[in-house]
Parts: structure tokens; C-alpha cells; sequence
């Protein structure tokens, strides 16, 4: 599987994709949805939509990717995961003819949750994007609107190495007269999204354009979730011009509860207060950026950072801006497509930072906290999969 493995896994085209839904009776058709792509996030903003509209009384899916503690994290309906039982029913009824298929796991999972999606009827789905847009598996699905967060180099190996390049990778998922809300104004941008917008006479418009104040009390914080919330009420502005029953009381009450919810984890988390411990799955050099920028806001003696990375992220850029002061941990989360801790060590050594290396997370943060302070903070993130490794220590 991609997260696994990288990208031997990657499939280049949506062939496979429509089989599947061939073989499920075509479930893509018989639930509404709303479709969620970007950079960076994308997953809050999704979680975001998905609490309004269940805020409004709507019965609703949410399909994420990737999952950080359980795999059924990624299939919810009003917040609550999918069974087990359903999860294995399912794959015992396909296994035969999707081996046949040769479907990835990524396509098993979209083709899972949206059985689940019509088995439960529910009254609309948020789908988020898995990498890219216009050959992601989610891809098939005609929604009443969708959503481009922002564009950055990230998976540039798949999807491009320039913003444009990108860009036209996430537009793929414009669909002719659905409403794409842009959820960040960019000039490298700009153009390609109102060229293929225009050409699918898809109506256009700009998150910051929208008239609207976030939500204080929004459990994601950070001015990068200020963005999200702004790109979900222009979202849910535009749902309800299409007919569904959303007030503003609801967006303002769903991204208040967007973590009760929906059970959103990994973004600005925090774990204890004293010493102050908080994750985040930010894992590229955009997001990450506004990270530290949050980092920089709090007060505290003694920076720890507890850092790990995958191996196709550009790992030398970002530890370039990390606070050279900090205290770094470095270790590996637990998965094939890791970066080995002698590469990441060396990263380390040639950045000049102040450095211990640990065999796994659990050691790095054990560390940390032994040589913390209660007035001091401690960091864990450089990679979704080291925050599933971190968060699995508390299941």
C-alpha cells in the first residue's frame, strides 16, 4: 500500500477504480458527497464540514486517509468508526474477485467505505482526497461541491515538481457545475484553477473572499486552521445555497465541536500540560512552516523536539527550520517507507543541531520527558506515522 511502501503502490490511472464500483453496484452514485483535496489540510478541513453538517441533524460519512491509531479511524459515520464486523464482512464477500482485480489496498478501503456510505444511507458524505486528485480512487464520485485547501510541493515525485504542475493534478477533481471553493489565494495558481474551472462552467470562488470571523473556540488552532474553517464555512455557504438545511449557528456550533464530533486527532494535540506535549501530523515543509510558527507563540524554558521522517520528503529543508536551540530526539516511525536513522542523523549533524538518536518513539519520548522541565514544551511530529506511533502509546 502507498503509505507503506511508497510508490510501487501508486496507480497512475482510475481503470481498476471503475471496476470496483462496477462490481458494488456502482456505490459512488447513490449517496450525496462533497469532495475535499489540497496539500495540507485538507483531513481538518474535512472533519470541519463533516461537524457542521452533522451539527445541521444530516446523517453523515467521512472517509479519511491515513489512519494514526486504528484502521477503522478512516470509515465514520457521525463521528463513529465503522465496526469491525462490517470490515470483515465485507472483505470475506469481495476477497476472491477484487485478488482477481488486483485492487490496492487504497482502492479495497475507498471501495469499503463507500458500501458502508449507501448500506447505512447516509444523507451525504465527506470524501477526502488520498494524494493528488485527478487519478485518486475517490475520484469517481459526482459531488454537490468540493474543496482545494491550498497547493505546495509535496509527493512531487507523483504529482509534479512546481505549484502549477500541482495545481492541475488537484483541479482534477472539478467537476461541470459543482461549486470548487479554493480554500488559499495563489498567484502561481491562480491561473489553472480558473482555467479548468471555466472550461467545466464549475462555479469559482475564493475562501478568503468569504465574509466570515473564525470561530474562537475551534479545538484546531493556529492560523492554518483558521484557514480551514474559513474554507468550511464557505463550503457549507455554499450547500446552502444548494438546498440544504445549514445555519450559521451550525457552522459556528460544528467547528466548536468539531473534535468531540468527528474524534479528529493529530493536529495541534495535546497530550499532557506539564510539561506541555503536543503532536501533529504536519509533514512537509508548508506545513510544518506553520508549526513552528505555532511553536514560536508558545511560552516555555527548554524547546524538546521529537522528530522521525519518511524518506521521500526533502528532510534537510525542514530540519533547516527547526530552532537550532531545541533539544532534537531523533528516531523512525515504523513503517517500510521510513527514513533510516543514520540518514536522518547526519541530516542532524550537518545542520549543526544538538542531537540523541533513538531506536523508536517510544524511547525518543520517554527521553524527552525525562529531561524536560514542567515549564518546558516537547514537540513530536515530522511525519504522520510518527504520530501514529506516538498516539498508538496511549490506546
Amino acid at each position: 500500500m502507498y503509505q507503506r511502501i511508497g510508490k510501487a503502490a501508486y496507480k497512475a490511472d482510475l481503470e481498476t477504480t471503475h471496476s470496483l464500483m462496477r462490481v458494488l453496484d456502482h456505490p459512488e452514485r447513490k449517496f450525496k458527497s462533497v469532495h475535499i483535496g489540497g496539500t495540507n489540510g485538507k483531513g481538518s478541513t474535512s472533519h470541519m464540514i463533516a461537524s457542521i453538517l452533522q451539527t445541521a441533524g444530516y446523517k453523515v460519512g467521512l472517509y479519511t486517509s491515513p489512519h494514526l491509531v486504528d484502521f477503522r479511524e478512516r470509515v465514520r459515520i457521525n463521528g463513529q468508526v465503522i465496526s469491525e464486523d462490517y470490515v470483515v464482512g465485507f472483505v470475506e464477500a469481495h476477497r476472491a474477485k477484487f485478488e482477481s482485480l488486483g485492487l490496492s489496498f487504497f482502492e479495497w478501503t475507498v471501495g469499503l467505505a463507500f458500501d458502508y456510505f449507501v448500506s447505512e444511507q447516509v444523507d451525504i458524505a465527506v470524501i477526502e482526497v488520498g494524494l493528488g486528485g485527478r487519478l485518486d480512487s475517490t475520484n469517481v464520485i459526482l459531488p454537490e461541491a468540493s474543496a482545494i485547501t491550498n497547493i505546495s510541493l509535496d509527493h512531487t515525485q507523483f504529482l509534479g515538481n512546481t505549484p502549477e504542475v500541482i495545481a492541475a493534478e488537484k483541479a482534477g477533481i472539478i467537476k461541470p457545475n459543482t461549486p470548487i471553493i479554493i480554500g488559499r489565494r495563489q498567484k502561481e495558481t491562480l491561473a489553472v484553477f480558473e482555467k479548468v474551472s471555466s472550461e467545466k462552467d464549475a462555479p469559482l470562488f475564493y475562501a478568503e473572499h468569504f465574509d466570515f470571523e473564525p470561530v474562537v473556540d475551534c479545538p484546531l488552532t493556529g492560523s492554518h486552521q483558521e484557514e480551514n474553517q474559513r474554507t468550511a464555512a464557505c463550503l457549507a455557504d455554499q450547500l446552502m445555497k444548494s438546498g440544504w438545511n445549514i445555519s450559521p449557528s451550525d457552522v459556528i456550533k460544528g467547528l466548536e465541536l468539531v473534535q468531540t464530533n468527528t474524534g479528529i486527532m493529530g493536529r495541534w494535540q495535546q497530550i499532557q500540560q506539564t510539561p506541555k506535549v503536543v503532536c501533529d501530523v504536519a509533514h512537509n515543509a508548508d506545513g510544518l512552516s506553520t508549526v513552528i510558527r505555532q511553536i514560536g507563540s508558545e511560552s516555555f524554558e527548554q524547546l524538546h523536539l521529537v522528530l522521525g521522517f519518511v524518506n521521500d520528503k526533502n528532510v534537510a529543508e525542514v530540519l533547516a527550520m527547526f530552532p537550532t536551540n531545541a533539544h532534537f530526539y531523533l528516531c523512525e516511525p515504523s513503517i517500510p517507507r521510513k527514513l533510516p536513522l543514520e540518514e536522518l542523523e547526519q541530516l542532524a549533524k550537518n545542520a549543526g543541531l544538538t542531537y540523541v538518536r533513538y531506536e523508536n518513539i517510544k524511547a525518543a519520548y520517554q527521553a524527552a520527558l525525562d529531561q524536560a522541565s514542567e515549564r518546558d514544551f516537547i514537540y513530536v511530529g515530522g511525519s504522520t506515522f510518527v504520530v501514529a506511533d506516538f498516539l498508538s502509546l496511549f490506546k
